[in-house]
């Protein structure tokens, strides 16, 4: 296939007329094929199956509490233990939750919103103020609708290798003293696969300083562990360098081990400073007596500490890494050189971020759901579902089998070739 740029109109005619015979052939198979989240696999989940019946009637924690019983609002000591290391902080910064990280970052932003969180304890909504939140694009979808369901209004801000562009976000935040905060997904962004680099991390730690103190970054770092490979990049400890610049109460850290262990039976945290902690556990003792600490335990003897949870991912990069690679293969393969889009090559995570040619990400999504291949709906990550270049889709090929996958890459390549071709032959030539 020739550059389109390159084909003459009668070129893209036999173009258009072949790819409309491959895409009937196509739909000749009725396919049924889901790439809309980023599920884990059955043989992922399957890895930690020892969780079932861990506990073997042993319920009480090292010190000796009886764990089937009421109380430990903020999580089991051995849990903390474990899962501050996973986050980077001390034991004393972190609140083990149920199985949600988003449930604990919706929390905590209604507590920001009607009471207040950081030093002062100023609710961010009051005054019939606007209350609004920077959000890297493309970014993911559930922290959008978080915001929108809240009544927070959402700033895109642009992403590029580094991390968000941060002279726009500083630009930003000094212009605007409505600007509350910022969603962060850090290592292996959803859905880009970008690792913030550590000027970008250090920069971040000091927003604060122009925003003002009830300013918060919301640092999902969902894929923290999430590594496909050997050698993929770091992220840097945002809590030093909080630390550093006395910013302490400005970061609330989430994660989970949905991606672990078990996507509907895990184990979340948020970390930050003791006195937001302190004030998180006062709002949450109005609504729990809580968390289900028996999970919390089974967790704590499964993943025991850093090095078994390395060892354990390891396993899941063996299972994930295939299914990466295939939709890579098919890209370039299929796609390579042709000037029909660009996309990301992530060493971790769990999503390809494509861009098509402008003007066809709906089109193409369009397309490939005719064919039996759903794909996360185009504009899903930026907020309100607006791509102001539709262009953007995003893949998620853990749940998918090789086999399946390989079938999916075939109708999508051939979805982008033919909106492609067809955008092409409309477009008005001077």
């Amino acid at each position: 296939m020739a550059t389109l740029d390159q084909a003459s109109y009668e070129q893209l005619q036999q173009q258009e007329a072949q790819l409309s015979q491959k895409f009937q052939q196509l739909q000749q198979q009725q396919l049924d094929l889901d790439l809309t989240r980023g599920k884990p696999s059955a043989a992922q989940l399957d890895l930690s199956k020892e969780l079932d019946g861990i506990l073997n009637g042993d319920y009480r924690d090292s010190g000796g509490a009886d764990l089937r019983n009421y109380g430990g609002l903020d999580g089991i000591a051995e849990a903390k233990q474990l899962f501050s290391t996973l986050a980077g902080v001390k034991n004393t910064e972190i609140l083990i939750g149920g199985n949600s990280s988003l449930t604990l970052m919706y929390f905590c932003a209604q507590i920001a919103l009607e009471r207040g969180l950081t030093t002062d304890r100023t609710p961010w909504r009051q005054d019939q103020r606007a209350v609004k939140f920077l959000a890297p694009v493309p970014g993911y979808d559930r922290h959008f609708s978080l915001c929108q369901h809240l009544g927070i209004e959402l700033i895109p801000v642009a992403m590029n290798d580094a991390g968000p562009d941060m002279e726009q976000v500083e630009s930003l935040l000094h212009a605007d003293p409505d600007i509350k905060g910022i969603w962060c997904v850090p290592r292996f962004s959803n859905p880009s696969g970008i690792v913030y680099c550590d000027d970008v991390v250090q920069r971040i730690a000091k927003l604060s300083k122009i925003a003002g103190p009830n300013f918060l970054v919301f640092w999902d770092n969902a894929y923290a562990v999430h590594s496909l490979e050997e050698g993929a990049p770091p992220l840097a400890n945002i809590m030093d360098y909080c630390r550093n610049e006395g910013t302490e109460d400005s970061v609330l850290i989430f994660g989970s081990t949905s991606k672990i262990t078990l996507a509907g039976a895990g184990v979340a945290y948020v970390a930050g400073s003791p006195g937001n902690l302190e004030e998180l556990k006062k709002h949450l003792g109005f609504m729990s007596i809580g968390p289900d600490k028996m999970n919390q335990l089974r967790h704590v003897r499964f993943l025991r500490d850093a090095g078994t949870i390395a060892a354990h991912m390891q396993k899941h990069a063996a299972i994930m890494k295939p299914r990466f690679d295939a939709v890579l293969q098919a890209l370039q393969s299929s796609l390579g050189n042709l000037g029909l889009g660009e996309w990301t090559e992530p060493r971790g995570g769990y999503f390809i971020s494509f861009d098509s040619r402008p003007g066809l990400a709906r089109e193409i999504v369009s397309l490939a759901a005719q064919l039996g291949v759903k794909l996360t709906p185009a504009g899903a990550t930026f907020p309100g579902g607006n791509d102001p270049r539709d262009c953007n889709i995003r893949l998620a090929p853990t749940y998918p089998s090789v086999e399946d996958i390989n079938k999916a890459m075939e109708v999508f390549v051939t979805c982008v070739k033919l909106a492609s071709v067809r955008q092409q032959l409309n477009t008005p030539t001077n």
